[in-house]
């Protein structure tokens, strides 16, 4: 998959997913607490859905989709998160006016407890790692530098059952035959 194609649908991604894993939340939350002040009973319905939304939640910030998504439901959380804070300073910021009944009481507990919050800040650090905006690096890319049996003389006799992995010197001073490394390889330490 292309970095174009990723990033497109890590903006689809993250355009539908996090609205509905919010609002998921807030009435899982909300069903989960009536039900057991109420009825002294487990709501599986509303444990269901909060399963359901950390499923959603790891997908956005774990998968190799793209980072966009995970930034755009980040910055969502973080002011949804922010704004009931700010009411107690005097703005009248209120979005829980818009929400109707177990909406609001779901979205009042995780905003006043700052879970939103924390939701929202680790979306945004989970985007900020640089290996997740690269794209792979394909194996049959010009200019990888691949272990071919060919990559130093005598390779092909020996092949990697002889204590050669995949046909390289491991005791040569350039890992991949003189070739470049790719960016995101580490570096092998020498012991003499």
């Amino acid at each position: 998959m292309s970095n174009g194609v990723r990033h497109g649908l890590g903006i689809v991604a993250g355009l539908l997913l996090p609205p509905l894993i919010a609002l998921g939340l807030m009435y899982g939350v909300s069903h989960l607490s009536l039900t057991m002040a109420q009825r002294f009973e487990l709501s599986y319905l509303g444990l269901g859905l909060i399963v359901l939304c950390a499923a959603g939640l790891a997908f956005l910030v774990g998968s190799r989709l793209s980072p966009v998504a995970s930034l755009m439901g980040g910055l969502l959380y973080v002011v949804l998160g922010i704004l009931p804070i700010l009411s107690l300073f005097g703005m009248s910021l209120r979005p829980e006016a818009l929400l109707p009944g177990m909406l609001r009481t779901g979205y009042m507990g995780l905003a006043l407890q700052g879970v939103l919050l924390m939701l929202g800040v680790m979306m945004l650090v989970a985007s900020a790692f640089p290996s997740r905006w690269r794209g792979r690096v394909r194996a049959d890319a010009p200019g990888y530098p691949g272990y071919g049996p060919a990559s130093y003389p005598g390779a092909a006799e020996q092949g990697p059952h002889q204590g050669q992995p995949y046909g390289r010197d491991p005791y040569s001073p350039e890992p991949f035959g003189g070739e470049s490394r790719p960016e995101d390889t580490t570096r092998p330490m020498h012991r003499e």
